[in-house]
């Protein structure tokens, strides 16, 4: 079949010509990626009536996603770069695809999450493979470009996602929005064979197996005591978990250090590019997701909108993006990294502050400006950092690189939901039992406190008592309002106050310009492995 792509980079005399066709295809299989859990945002309500979910298997529904993706990342972009970063890319569509189907024929809990666990396995292989074959296909040149449009993809399957399912719920079940994924997961295949070329490292070795099961143990136990500590308590099972997950990070660690082909040298962390710009990828999506989950629920729960009207009101946040985006790929290469992704995080922050202004009467347009100003800085700096990232590795660790920033991304974006979350559920309960803790039943109240949809499902039954209970749901309605939008003000200022930390980190982490250029070895005299794509 001739029209297939079977040359490898490894054996170009030049740059890939069909390379930019190439990015598109990495750019649709990045962005399924990310939709799988911005579409659920606004399928959450739908999934928890026809369910019948607890706040416990909601959360689990979102993150049974989660833990694989993030935890099995640095193994499956290793093996990507061994085997086949384009195998790797086709593999973990088909398994993701697949994953999305069985979720949408599903109805039972148990298995939904299963479900999303076979997705995350699938977005494991895809994350990675996306960003070592970009790096692998695009010379130095034209790198910094092509990263800044797979990272403007990522803002764009932000809005895209509630847009898409929110317009798919206006006449169809939840189940309709995992099959969202599933055309693009084809196209994405089709594309693949036809336009990304074969890759892989020459003379990688033998694979670190043993750093790779200790990275998975580490990150899965660590995730699994986020999502579980803060939201349902420290029982033996979270605390059990992060005592795994620190065991776990000392002896990975140590393994490493000692292995001569390391699954991933940790000695890099001494690099400040490299541990800067990982921080700045882990504090900036925490506080990006934490406030995209309470702001969600804010426009759906107390300002009324439906799951599209929702994702019609996150496009400026999308179009921040591509601002942003335009913003760095000008101002990166006359300022600097650390101008850009300091002033990225800063601006970041900021949004989140402004959160902090939220109460019962505000409106969308309370929330315009920190929407946008979280998708200008996301466009303004992920790109520059996660470019300085994957710059940190040779071609032979492509994948490890991949897998090492969308690691970083994925756990700050756990951290966020998991933290901010739980603050935002203990701000929201106070709140509530000081505003109506003796004019309900003991039942209805623990509902009420569990959550802002459980608060307003309660005044729904309270309505149908004609003596007096429209009056009395109203008062319920009223006191759930006040009571979230000051869970989202109290929350927002601590998640501000840690994302300010995390900027003056970064700030004193990250080198100045000249000490970053130096390090950046010259193409014409670094090794062949290095120069994938760029010969």
């Amino acid at each position: 079949m001739p029209f297939l792509a079977t040359t490898p980079v490894e054996k170009m005399t030049g740059p890939y010509a069909r390379r930019w066709w190439a990015l598109l295809v990495l750019c649709l299989s990045l962005l399924i990626v990310v939709m799988a859990n911005t579409s659920l945002i606004v399928a959450a309500p739908d999934m928890t009536k026809d369910l019948g979910l607890s706040s416990s298997d909601l959360q689990w529904v979102i993150d049974g996603y989660t833990v694989p993706y993030a935890a099995l990342m640095l193994v499956l972009g290793s093996i990507g770069d061994k085997y086949s970063r384009r195998g790797a890319l086709i593999t973990g569509l088909v398994i993701f695809a697949v994953g999305a189907v069985t979720g949408s024929l599903v109805d039972e809990t148990g298995l939904v999450i299963a479900a999303r666990a076979v997705m995350g396995v699938g977005a494991a292989v895809v994350m990675p493979a996306t960003l070592s074959l970009l790096v692998a296909i695009f010379p130095r040149a034209e790198r910094a470009k092509a990263i800044t449009a797979w990272t403007a993809t990522s803002g764009l399957a932000i809005a895209v996602g509630p847009l898409v399912a929110g317009w798919l719920l206006e006449d169809h079940a939840w189940g309709s929005t995992f099959l969202i994924n599933v055309p693009i997961a084809v196209l994405a295949v089709i594309g693949a064979l036809a336009l990304v070329p074969p890759s892989k490292a020459e003379g990688m070795g033998r694979i670190d197996y043993v750093g790779g099961l200790l990275s998975i143990v580490s990150v899965g136990s660590l995730v699994y005591a986020t999502i579980e500590g803060p939201h349902f308590g420290w029982g033996v099972g979270p605390v059990t978990a992060a005592v795994v997950a620190g065991v776990g990070l000392l002896a990975f660690v140590a393994w490493e250090l000692r292995h001569p082909r390391p699954m991933l040298d940790v000695r890099k962390f001494a690099q400040r590019p490299f541990s800067g710009s990982m921080l700045a990828v882990l504090f900036f999506f925490f506080g990006t997701f934490g406030a995209l989950y309470y702001a969600t629920q804010f426009l759906q729960f107390v300002l009324g909108y439906g799951a599209l009207e929702t994702g019609v009101r996150l496009l400026p946040l999308a179009g921040a993006v591509f601002v942003g985006a335009a913003a760095t790929g000008r101002l990166t290469p006359k300022l600097g990294v650390k101008a850009m992704v300091v002033t990225g995080m800063a601006i970041g922050t900021a949004g989140v502050l402004l959160l902090t202004r939220i109460e019962s009467g505000s409106t969308y347009t309370d929330f315009l400006a920190p929407l946008m100003m979280l998708g200008f800085a996301i466009g303004l700096s992920v790109s520059p950092a996660t470019d300085t990232i994957m710059d940190s590795f040779p071609e032979s660790e492509l994948g490890v690189g991949g897998g090492a920033n969308d690691t970083a991304l994925e756990l700050g974006g756990a951290l966020g939901i998991a933290i901010l979350g739980s603050l935002l559920g203990t701000a929201y309960r106070d709140k509530l039992t000081d505003l109506v803790g003796t004019n309900l039943p003991h039942t209805a109240l623990e509902t009420a406190k569990d959550s802002v949809g459980g608060g307003l499902a309660v005044a729904e039954e309270v309505a149908k008592n004609p003596a007096g209970g429209v009056q009395q749901a109203q008062a319920l309605i009223d006191a759930v309002h006040e009571s979230f939008a000051h869970s989202v003000a109290q929350t927002s200022l601590i998640g501000g106050i840690i994302m300010a930390a995390g900027t003056a980190i970064v700030l004193a982490v990250l080198p100045g310009r000249r000490r970053a250029a130096k390090p950046a070895p010259d193409e014409a005299v670094r090794p062949k492995e290095e120069r994938v794509g760029a010969a």
